[in-house]
């Protein structure tokens, strides 16, 4: 139970940090930099901090790894996802299809990051 507890909890830093990191790229006028800039910004920012945080995650795994890296990729997916409809969506008035079209589809390489770290540490392991 403590190991999805900590999945849950780096979760939702998965998607906290990309989006306090956001706040400086708005004014109360809307984004102060070019859109594109903006989105390669942040797909680093949300590499980088996800990598870290899996770091962080498979650190007290000691077997099961496809399995653990299926299970957490998928749950940071949902956080992601539910968090961007109940607090993103709202404040960007975008509808669902074009949420998932410029930014919803974009989280499914958290799965495939943490499947990929399970992979690798499992025939590390083998």
């Amino acid at each position: 139970m403590k190991l999805y507890l900590k999945s849950t909890l780096l979760g939702f830093l998965a998607w906290l940090i990309p989006f306090v990191m956001s706040f400086p790229f708005y004014s109360k006028d809307g984004l102060v930099i070019d859109v594109f800039l903006f989105k390669s910004i942040m797909i680093v920012i949300g590499a980088v901090s996800g990598a870290i945080l899996l770091v962080l995650y498979f650190g007290s795994i000691k077997e099961s790894f496809i399995k653990e890296g299926a299970i957490a990729g998928l749950v940071w997916f949902a956080i992601n996802i539910l968090l961007d409809i109940a607090v993103l969506l709202p404040m960007s008035g975008m509808g669902i299809g074009q949420y998932f079209a410029e930014i919803g589809l974009r989280y499914l390489v958290m799965p495939a990051m943490s499947i990929s770290i399970g992979v690798s540490l499992a025939r590390k392991h083998s």
